[in-house]
């Protein structure tokens, strides 16, 4: 059986990002899970505000169709968010708003993919409310298949050490346990 393919980013571009630590452990993890690992940032890939009008006058930006070409070339993502007024960051929900608009003749390559996910907040219940939100935007704009486990790290500001490892061995379990869980899913649905 071939390695996994998984894609990781975090929903937040800001320096020093606790979700921007909880991707690059996850990213870790899941090339000791014998993933290949592709993990990038989405500052790489700007997009305006989504706009029915934008989208009708000009199409859909080359950078939306880049990640859902890079959504499409693997067999599973792992996304990290963090907690914004009790749900997305608008950065995360306005990339995944442009990647379901990008169209494909016949099958839709970057729907039916695994996705895990995992979230940090400053206060105590590690950004479960956004992971409400990202489980039902996954599962519906983009038809994606969510995994149960997931990671949420409270008090993230306190988690991890100087190096980006977590300090409790609570949560490096968990995540290592996620991480398993999706490349045991991803390289299923890759068969």
């Amino acid at each position: 059986m071939a390695a996994p393919r998984i894609l990781v980013f975090a929903g937040s571009t800001r320096t020093g990002a606790l979700s921007a630590k909880l991707a690059a452990l996850a990213a870790k993890e899941l090339a000791l899970a014998e993933a290949e690992v592709t993990h990038i940032s989405l500052a790489d890939y700007p997009l305006p505000i989504y706009d029915g009008d934008h989208e009708e006058d000009r199409g859909v930006p080359e950078n939306a169709m880049k990640l859902a070409k890079l959504i499409a070339a693997h067999d599973g993502v792992f996304i990290a968010t963090p907690e914004y007024n009790h749900s997305l960051p608008p950065l995360l929900k306005n990339a995944i708003d442009w990647v379901s608009r990008v169209r494909h003749s016949g099958t839709v390559p970057y729907r039916h993919k695994v996705y895990a996910i995992g979230g940090t907040s400053d206060g105590r219940i590690g950004g479960a409310r956004a992971l409400i939100d990202l489980r039902k935007v996954l599962a519906t704009a983009v038809r994606g298949m969510v995994i149960a486990e997931r990671i949420e790290v409270s008090m993230a500001q306190n988690a991890f050490n100087e190096a980006g490892e977590f300090i409790d061995e609570a949560p490096a379990k968990l995540l290592k346990a996620v991480a398993k869980s999706l490349v045991d899913f991803a390289g299923r649905l890759g068969d």
